[in-house]
């Protein structure tokens, strides 16, 4: 039986140690995680292979499949992406908002760590290498609690990430690991705010809400992406094809993938069979509104459902919708974004300034894919979530997401008059 308050404990024990670490000593734990985990490769790929294997005999879907495996190349990212993210600069003791008041206090702010993060997450083993690396960056403890069907992978990797903390005497605490499935853990989780500071889901809606009902912690929720692209009248149509494609194709399993395309009337007679053949070449199929819909005569375009266009699809699936301007395109995105990543391919100034302003999502693209919405294409090296909520934090989290700030005021023994 998994002692909750024990691992609350050990964390928050953890974090003040780790804290209080200088910015050199946690820039070489972030390079230990990565050398340790490049060293044990094998060991963590045939852990992975055994998850893959449980996912095909369970029945779960490629999607799902897809996001919970590694393979070398994965791997050797990750690796890569942690090597990065110990370069980047560390937010730790940065002043900001400097000011000296008339009465000669001199004031400022100035970054600490966050606390004790509780990552809930599902499918996805490469979680658990970002979150545990920004953690040690900033002076963070994490609590990880994944999903049953990478709990192989998981373990390996925590193994992994604790033996390096061990190897640069940092305690194993300071990332720790919850592998009992048992739903009523999650619950207790979600309410062990005498040790933990703040929960950060990764996975469904149905997870988000769980959360955010049951939780007695403040709550970072992100993730979930039903991503949009608008091709108005004059875009550069050549260009756009290869960029949709990407934004669909090139991992059609995560959140910043495509899943809604809003064509512009006066186009989308002579785009919309490009775009479906041209898509489904790569075994793309679509769902079509009714003015789509009487445009393509395919087999592989079938008939909108009225949930279709609040679909995250995680497959290689896109919706189609035609829009008579980009005042239809910007409410049809207002009424099913889910305020994640959404973009306008344009060559109008005032349109793409239109979309930036009105469009109100965590990031807002022109001319670009959505596959951009990502800590390490970002530049942060990676991130532990992308959060699509206003407070605190929007989009990918970095590292200075990561942190809060006190106040610091120094004077020369001044008393309040």
């Amino acid at each position: 039986m998994i002692d909750l308050d024990l691992i609350g404990k050990n964390s928050r024990k953890a974090f003040e140690r780790l804290s209080q670490t200088d910015g050199a000593a946690r820039k070489a734990a972030t390079f230990a995680i990565a050398a340790e985990l490049e060293a044990c490769a094998d060991e963590v790929l045939e852990a992975n292979q055994k998850d893959i294997e449980a996912a095909h005999f369970t029945g779960l879907t490629p999607s799902l499949i897809d996001r919970l495996t590694l393979n070398p190349q994965r791997l050797a990212g990750m690796v890569e992406d942690l090597r990065r993210l110990a370069e980047l600069p560390d937010p730790i003791g940065e002043r900001f908002d400097e000011r000296t008041l008339p009465n000669g206090l001199r004031l400022w702010r100035q970054r600490v760590p966050l606390g004790v993060l509780g990552v809930i997450y599902e499918s996805r083993p490469n979680v658990t290498i970002d979150v545990s690396g920004l953690a040690i960056k900033t002076g963070n403890a994490a609590i990880l609690r994944g999903g049953k069907e990478t709990i192989q992978s998981n373990l390996a990797l925590v193994k992994v990430i604790q033996t390096a903390l061990q190897r640069q005497g940092l305690p194993q605490e300071c990332i720790q690991f919850i592998s009992d499935p048992d739903r009523a853990i999650v619950e207790q989780m979600l309410r062990l705010n005498k040790y933990i500071d703040v929960i950060i889901p990764r996975g469904s809606n149905a997870l988000h809400n769980f959360c955010r009902e049951h939780a007695t912690i403040p709550v970072i929720t992100g993730g979930i992406g039903v991503c949009h692209l608008f091709v108005d009248s004059d875009a550069d149509l050549e260009k756009a094809l290869p960029l949709i494609h990407n934004a669909k194709t090139q991992r059609p399993s995560v959140c910043n993938s495509l899943d809604t395309l809003l064509v512009h009337k006066s186009i989308a007679p002579k785009f919309l069979p490009q775009v479906v053949q041209y898509l489904g070449s790569a075994g793309v199929t679509f769902k079509a509104d009714a003015q789509a819909s009487g445009l393509l005569d395919d087999a592989r375009v079938t008939p909108a459902g009225p949930d279709d266009f609040d679909t995250e699809w995680l497959s290689l699936m896109l919706g189609l919708k035609v829009v008579g301007d980009l005042d239809a395109a910007i409410e049809h995105i207002r009424l099913h974004s889910t305020h994640h990543s959404d973009g306008i391919l344009t060559e109008t100034a005032e349109h793409a300034d239109r979309f930036i302003r009105e469009v109100d999502s965590a990031a807002v693209y022109v001319n670009a894919s959505t596959r951009f919405t990502d800590g390490a294409q970002f530049g942060l090296g990676a991130e532990v979530a992308v959060s699509t909520q206003r407070l605190h934090a929007r989009g990918p989290m970095g590292l200075p997401e990561l942190t809060t700030y006190k106040w610091v005021g120094v004077g020369d023994y001044f008393s309040r008059k």
